[in-house]
């Protein structure tokens, strides 16, 4: 695993904007914004059950991750790593609340119907 340093966490614990990188089923690449966070050494982010990029990621764990600070967008750094891990449930409806406090100061907007995954990622390569 690959380890990430201070300004590395600092650019991931602040509210700046990821983007993700997945792997379509051709070999293309998919790109999404996430919203994004550290516990220990991994990157976590949320989405919704059923949404191209989960589809992508249980076919093919590989990822990128993109974050630039808000500030000065040449202060960057890009994780390649795995999915290791995907959660569903209460775990991860907690997590879009605490995200969304994060990034809009406010508990997320659930809609109807709508399941949460909370995806978790060991990072391979980093860098700057």
């Amino acid at each position: 695993m690959a380890q990430l340093s201070e300004s590395d966490r600092e650019k991931i614990e602040a509210p700046n904007l990821a983007f993700l990188a997945t792997v379509m089923e051709d070999g293309s690449p998919q790109l999404s914004p996430v919203w994004i966070a550290m516990e220990d050494d991994r990157i976590t982010f949320n989405t919704a059950l059923g949404r191209l990029k989960e589809r992508n990621m249980r076919r093919d764990p590989r990822v990128a991750i993109s974050v630039a600070n808000r500030d000065d967008f040449y202060d960057r750094v890009t994780i390649r790593g795995r999915v290791v891990e995907m959660i569903e449930g209460e775990v991860a409806e907690n997590q879009i609340d605490d995200l969304s406090r994060k990034y809009a100061g406010k508990d997320y907007s659930h809609k109807p119907g709508e399941a949460r995954l909370k995806v978790v990622v060991e990072p391979r390569v980093v860098s700057r």
